[in-house]
């Protein structure tokens, strides 16, 4: 089984590392995708001051920031992975990376803002659940 674990640094992800790790105990042959992606950066005035490298630098940075709590609780219970830091759209990315890695499934963190909430600010889980065809597990 391939499991996509995508995390954004929050105590929802935290709480989607450990469902994963209850998920994959006592199975062999699992693989566990680990990733974080960072939106791109379109700001004229951070672009004006930056290289495109040194944003891309700043991003991947970002993105192992936010990667940190998980992998030590994956670590401390003995759950191999494969981290990953993407750049694009959010929902979209994490999507396409699922199907590109032929993940069986994706879970995420979800912050619970409920059917309003989620309707009127939108959320990146709710995005990924319309755009995916593969089963996805939002931990609250």
């Amino acid at each position: 089984m391939k499991i996509l674990l995508a995390v954004d640094g929050s105590d929802h992800s935290l709480r989607a590392a450990h469902h994963v790790i209850n998920a994959v105990s006592g199975c062999a042959g699992h693989q566990v995708f680990l990733l974080n992606v960072q939106e791109p950066v379109d700001a004229p005035e951070i672009r004006s001051h930056m290289k495109a490298s040194e944003i891309e630098a700043m991003q991947e940075t970002r993105g192992g920031d936010a990667l940190a709590p998980v992998r030590e609780i994956l670590d401390a219970a003995g759950v191999s992975y494969t981290p990953v830091v993407l750049i694009g759209p959010l929902a979209e990315t994490i999507v396409q990376f699922a199907a590109d890695q032929g993940c069986d499934k994706i879970v995420m963190g979800t912050r619970g803002l409920g059917a309003l909430g989620g309707a009127l600010l939108g959320s990146v889980s709710q995005k990924v659940l319309q755009l995916s065809s593969l089963p996805v597990t939002l931990v609250k």
